[in-house]
C-alpha cells in the first residue's frame, strides 16, 4: 500500500499544517536524530570509498556549523553563496545555515566566474563557501566581490581562505539560536535557469518550502523511513532540495549520494543501483534515455520499488522500455524552481503515459486562459496555480528584489508558471511547452516536446531540440536540431527518413520541415535546452 492510498480521497481531505515558528533542521532532522543509529546518508566517493552518516551526525555537525558561522560574524538574514560538489559537508552546511537563519543560495559547480559574480552581486552575499575544486573560480574574481567578507573552504588549508575543517573542530557541538525562525522568514534563494534571459532570484521561506516538500517526499517519491533513495541531481539545482534534502529527510529515509564527476555514466549508475540495493530512484529524462540503451537485464534492479522523473516530459517509449526490462513504471512529476511538486503521477493512480498526472495534494492546478479563467477540457492554455484567497504552502514568496517580475507572474487568482498545457476529460494535465517555445505554423499550435519525443524514438537519434523558424507562407515552420548516435552518418537521406518517421508517430502537420544535424545543443547550467538560442540561430538569416 502506498502512502497516498486513494488519490481522490487524499487530495480531497488534505490540509496544510503550518506552525508559527518552524525550522527544518531543528524540527525535522534533529527529531530523527533521537534514534542514535538512524542512518541519514550512505555516501560513495568517486573512487568507491563509502561513509555511513547518521541523523545524529548531521545534528552535531550542523550545530558546529551554526556556531562557526556565527563566530565569523554571520547572522540571521545574511545571504551566503554555497557552491560545492556532493560532499557530506554540503548537507552539514545547509542544515547549519538553516539553524542560524542565514539565507543560503545553492549554486551548481558548472557556474563560471562570470556566473558567480552575477549571483553574488544580485544577492549581496556576504560570504561564499566552496570546495577545493572550485576555489580557483573565486580566487580569479576576488576583486569583483568587495561585499564578500568571508571565504570558507572545505578541503586543504589555503591562503586567504578560512579552513572549514579547522574551524568546525573547534566549535561547540551544542547550538542555541538567539532567535527562532518565523514561518515567513527567508530560507533560501534559487536562481531560475534563465532559458530566456538572466536568471531571477526565487525566494522561499522557512515553513513554506520544507513543509511543502512533505507532499513531494511522502506522496510522490512515496518514501518510508526504511528506504534508500538516490537522486541524481547536482547540489546546485532546485531538484536537490526536492529529492536530496527536504523530501527524503521529511520521511526519515536514507539518502544515497554518489559524488560523481564529469559526464553521466549510465553503466556505472546501473552498477550502483544494483550493488547498493537502491529502493527509490529519481532521475531526469536524459538519464533514463541513456539507461534504456543498455541491457538492463544484466543488472539486479529487484530492490527498486519506486522510480520517478522530474523536469521535462519523458517520451512514452522510454517508459515502456524501462518497465519491460526493469519491471518498474517511471512516474512523472511537474514543478518548478518556484514551487514544490505541483502535479504528479502518484502510486496506484491510473497511468496515462505522456501526462504529468494530476494536481498534488494541497495545490489547485489548472489550465488558465488569457483572462484568468479556467479553460475547457483539451483547450491549450497556461498552467496556473491558485494562490488566492489563500497562498498554498510550497509556492515561492516572490522574485526577490523584482516586484515587476513577481506581479507579471500573477493573473487574477493564479500564479502563471510560464508553461503551456491542457487538461483532459479525466482531469489529467498534459505539458505542451514553455509559453515562449510553442510554435504556430499555418494556424496550428505545435509543442516542441511532442516533436522531440517522436524524433528520439528513431533508433539513430540521441537527442533533439525543436524550435519555430520564421516562414513567409506559414508564419513559422518546425525546425529540428538533431544529435545522432555515435557512428551514424549525417546524410540528406537520413533527414528525409526522420521527417517520414515523425509523420508516422504524431500528426503529420507537426513534422520538422528542416532538420540540421549538430554535435551538441546549447543548454543552461541546469541542463535545460536553451531553445531561445536555437530560435535566434534558426531565424538569423530570415
Amino acid at each position: 500500500m502506498s502512502n497516498i492510498g486513494s488519490y481522490e480521497n487524499t487530495y480531497r481531505e488534505f490540509t496544510w499544517v503550518v506552525p508559527e515558528y518552524f525550522n527544518f533542521a531543528f524540527d525535522v532532522v534533529d527529531n530523527w536524530a533521537k534514534d542514535a543509529n538512524k542512518l541519514a546518508m550512505l555516501w560513495v566517493g568517486e573512487n568507491g570509498q563509502t561513509e555511513k552518516l547518521t541523523y545524529q551526525y548531521f545534528q552535531t555537525r550542523s550545530n558546529q556549523v551554526a556556531n562557526t558561522l556565527e563566530s565569523l560574524g554571520l547572522k540571521k538574514g545574511d545571504t551566503v553563496l554555497l557552491l560545492m560538489s556532493r560532499l557530506p559537508a554540503w548537507w552539514e552546511l545547509v542544515l547549519g545555515m538553516i539553524k542560524l537563519g542565514v539565507v543560503f543560495m545553492p549554486a551548481t559547480t558548472q557556474l563560471t566566474s562570470k556566473d558567480i559574480v552575477y549571483r553574488v552581486e544580485a544577492s549581496q552575499a556576504c560570504a561564499v563557501i566552496t570546495d577545493e575544486e572550485n576555489a580557483l573560480k573565486f580566487d580569479a574574481i576576488r576583486e569583483k566581490l568587495p561585499q564578500v567578507k568571508n571565504f570558507l573552504l572545505v578541503g586543504e588549508k589555503q591562503k586567504n581562505w578560512h579552513c572549514y575543517s579547522e574551524l568546525i573542530e573547534k566549535a561547540s557541538t551544542g547550538f542555541n539560536p538567539q532567535e527562532k525562525t518565523y514561518k515567513d522568514d527567508p530560507l533560501l534563494l534559487y536562481f531560475t535557469s534563465g532559458t530566456t534571459g538572466y536568471p531571477k532570484m526565487v525566494l522561499h521561506t522557512h515553513s513554506s518550502y520544507p513543509i511543502g516538500h512533505q507532499v513531494t517526499g511522502r506522496y510522490w517519491l512515496d518514501l518510508e523511513s526504511s528506504d534508500l533513495h538516490w537522486n541524481l541531481s547536482d547540489t546546485g539545482w532546485a531538484k536537490a532540495a526536492w529529492s536530496s534534502l527536504f523530501g527524503p529527510w521529511n520521511t526519515g529515509a536514507t539518502l544515497f549520494v554518489h559524488n560523481s564527476k564529469g559526464k553521466f555514466d549510465p553503466e556505472l549508475t546501473l552498477e550502483l543501483l544494483s550493488e547498493h540495493r537502491i529502493t527509490s530512484f529519481c532521475a531526469p529524462p536524459t538519464a533514463y534515455r541513456m539507461l534504456v540503451g543498455l541491457d538492463l537485464q544484466n543488472y539486479n534492479l529487484g530492490s527498486l520499488r519506486s522510480c520517478v522523473s522530474p523536469g521535462e516530459p519523458l517520451n512514452p517509449e522510454v517508459i515502456d522500455i524501462w518497465q519491460e526490462k526493469s519491471g518498474m513504471l517511471i512516474r512523472e512529476g511537474y514543478g518548478q524552481t518556484e514551487t514544490c511538486l505541483l502535479v504528479g503521477t502518484f502510486p496506484e493512480m491510473v497511468v496515462k503515459k505522456g501526462s504529468m498526472g494530476k494536481p498534488a495534494p494541497g495545490f489547485v492546478v489548472n489550465i488558465i486562459d488569457g483572462h484568468g479563467n479556467i479553460a475547457v477540457d483539451h483547450q491549450e492554455g497556461d498552467i496556473g496555480v491558485r494562490i488566492k484567497p489563500i497562498r498554498p504552502v510550497g509556492v515561492f514568496q516572490e522574485y526577490w528584489q523584482d516586484a515587476q517580475a513577481t506581479a507579471n507572474s500573477i493573473r487574477g487568482d493564479w500564479y502563471i508558471t510560464g508553461d503551456r498545457g491542457f487538461r483532459d476529460k479525466d482531469g489529467y494535465l498534459w505539458f505542451v511547452g514553455r509559453a515562449d517555445d510553442v510554435i504556430i505554423s499555418a494556424g496550428y499550435r505545435i509543442g516542441p516536446f511532442e516533436v522531440e519525443s517522436a524524433l528520439i524514438e528513431h533508433p539513430s537519434v540521441l537527442e533533439a531540440a525543436v524550435v519555430g523558424k520564421a516562414d513567409n507562407a506559414r508564419g513559422q515552420i518546425v525546425k529540428a536540431y538533431v544529435i545522432l548516435k555515435p557512428g551514424t552518418q549525417k546524410t540528406p537521406e537520413l533527414a528525409s527518413s526522420l521527417q517520414d518517421f515523425v509523420k508516422q508517430i504524431t500528426a503529420p502537420y507537426k513534422y520538422p520541415r528542416e532538420i540540421e544535424f549538430v554535435d551538441e545543443l546549447p543548454k543552461t547550467i541546469s541542463g535545460k535546452i536553451r531553445r531561445i538560442e536555437l530560435r535566434e540561430r534558426a531565424n538569423k538569416s530570415f
